[in-house]
């Protein structure tokens, strides 16, 4: 784990010698993470996020490796009519495609994750999901909010294939896995439900589930792996990587964050036991 800026962090880090990375990037200041002007969340306008990300978006094409990939978490935002003058929505999601594709990367996947729309409707207050707009006027009644996964990779050969020699995922794994959509994430499924002094330490906003962060893993890495997160938050990505015996170095600018991270790869490194992820999700899918 380092503390800083992930764009001059990863600097220091090797050309292609990263296999996978997967993060959530900032929210475009849907969220304020910390008060540093290096934070990308504390941005004012989207273009000013955006040309701040890119200069990560290219350091991460250097350092991955060639035919290796890359996956962010993301989701699509509300434009609000005190702020932007309509009510509607924010395509993130396609913005952030685009600046990948035009910095290099090929858009490889992505998957659609399903979340509870009444969940969201109870955090958000969002007027079109409100249940009484059907009766007041339903042509603002509108979809709940998907999270994705979107996967990217580098143009070139792949140097070390992902063959799988540690177990096979069965047919109807690998189905589940592969569908372009997943029904069966637990938006809970994340580290701090797992840690026992969640209540104590600061929460991170946003956590990554765990869950999506296996399949990424399972999919796209061999064990031994070095996989990246310039966005390490708590740790998420990198518990899970260590848990199924991949390496992972993770970039955290805020100092409380940063901690809990060190805490909670202490604890994953602490067990010395690698989970099997074929078997994880066999085991899952027979308790469903």
């Amino acid at each position: 784990m380092y503390q800083g800026d992930s764009v001059e962090i990863i600097k220091g880090i090797s050309d292609n010698s990263i296999h996978y990375s997967i993060f959530s990037p900032p929210f475009a200041s849907l969220y304020t993470y910390s008060n540093s002007e290096r934070d990308m969340g504390n941005c004012k306008k989207d273009k000013e996020f955006y040309s701040h990300f890119k200069f990560l978006i290219k350091e991460l094409l250097r350092v991955t490796m060639p035919g290796r990939l890359l996956s962010f978490h993301c989701q699509n935002f509300s434009l609000m009519k005190e702020r932007d003058g309509v009510i509607g929505r924010k395509d993130f999601r396609g913005e952030l495609i685009k600046r990948f594709i035009k910095a290099g990367w090929i858009y490889h996947s992505e998957v659609c994750i399903w979340k509870d729309p009444v969940v969201e409707m109870q955090r958000t207050k969002a007027l079109g999901l409100l249940y009484k707009q059907l009766k007041k006027d339903s042509s603002m009644t509108r979809n709940g909010s998907p999270d994705y996964l979107v996967t990217m990779r580098k143009p070139g050969e792949n140097p070390e294939r992902i063959v799988h020699l540690h177990g096979e995922p069965p047919v109807d794994v690998w189905q589940k896995i592969a569908s372009p959509v997943w029904m069966d994430i637990n938006q809970s499924d994340t580290l701090q439900r797992k840690s026992a002094r969640a209540d104590l330490d600061e929460r991170h906003i946003c956590p990554l589930q765990l869950e999506i962060i296996r399949r990424g893993l399972l999919l796209w890495t061999n064990p031994n792996d070095i996989v990246l997160s310039p966005f390490a938050g708590i740790g998420s990505e990198g518990y899970v990587s260590i848990e199924m015996g991949r390496r992972f170095i993770g970039i955290e600018l805020k100092a409380s964050y940063y901690k809990q991270a060190v805490a909670n790869l202490e604890v994953v490194c602490n067990k010395g036991k690698i989970i099997d992820p074929v078997k994880f999700f066999m085991d899952k899918m027979k308790c469903q």
